[in-house]
């Protein structure tokens, strides 16, 4: 697959997306980026570990699947941003931010809509 198209695509979803990265399971970067003119939150530092975390609890949603089925998305929402994070081909996960007034469904409907071409 075509990491940077993929991250492409997903920037030029909406412009209110802030940060897109894709990884794999165990947090390893393939293609990361902000949104030019976007004010950074975290440190370098502390989006590594945000990534982490959320691989983390992919890892730990993934034990229950053969009971619930396989979790499609993730999305928190705090008082600056949101966060969506979308599992794909098995060993990889989207992890992305956004502005809190983004619509949040049609990020992730045209995300999920990329991945299954």
């Amino acid at each position: 697959m075509d990491y940077k198209s993929l991250y492409e695509k997903i920037l030029d979803i909406d412009t209110k997306i802030r940060y897109v990265t894709i990884c794999d399971m165990d947090g390893r970067i393939t293609h990361t980026g902000h949104r030019k003119g976007v004010k950074k939150i975290l440190s370098p530092r502390e989006s590594i570990e945000a990534i982490t975390m959320a691989t983390n609890s992919w890892k730990l949603r993934n034990k229950v699947s053969n009971k619930i089925g396989k979790g499609k998305y993730a999305i928190a929402e705090y008082e600056k941003i949101k966060r969506i994070t979308i599992p794909f081909g098995g060993e990889h996960l989207i992890y992305l931010t956004t502005e809190t007034d983004a619509d949040h469904s049609k990020i992730i409907d045209n995300i999920l809509k990329y991945l299954s071409e």
